[in-house]
């Protein structure tokens, strides 16, 4: 079932990269007592996500925590070390979290998973962005196919 506005976060493990290595996140850590947007993209480095998505939010990011969120964060399926060589490259620094579902498994739990194996890149996450504030989303914005605009910094930004 796809998470809807007013459901409780899923539980979940992902992975971040710290300066001593990979650390695994639960999502309890990462939503309670918090507000947080939490974005996903399909793949790090594919072209609207490394050219439009991310770097929208590392533009806005001090707008957004203006706002009251206290974590941007951006998650996709793939694995921790690619996520943080995206962050790095993106020059993401403190304004967002890089978070790795490198088996998919919070896409699947938030029902928000897609199949793009026709593009070789086998089963990832939708593009999506959500507001939560203390483990519970107030805000979810599903893209349709091939579209990006509701979960995009700027509309986000205008819904806080």
């Amino acid at each position: 079932m796809t998470i809807k506005a007013g459901d409780k976060m899923p539980s979940g493990t992902l992975k971040t990269m710290t300066k001593d290595g990979p650390r695994d996140l639960t999502t309890e850590e990462l939503f309670k007592g918090k507000t947080v947007v939490l974005f996903s993209v399909p793949g790090a480095f594919t072209p609207t996500c490394d050219a439009k998505h991310l770097p929208g939010y590392v533009q806005h990011a001090a707008e957004i925590r203006a706002k009251g969120v206290d974590t941007i964060a951006c998650m996709a399926v793939n694995d921790v070390f690619v996520m943080n060589a995206w962050g790095k490259a993106s020059n993401t620094a403190d304004s967002v979290l890089m978070l790795a579902d490198g088996n998919g498994d919070y896409a699947r739990a938030l029902g928000l998973e897609i199949d793009v194996r026709g593009f070789g890149m086998g089963m990832r996450g939708q593009r999506f962005a959500l507001i939560v504030k203390n483990g519970i989303a107030t805000h979810v914005f599903i893209e349709a196919p091939k579209e990006f605009r509701v979960s995009a910094a700027e509309y986000v930004l205008g819904q806080l």
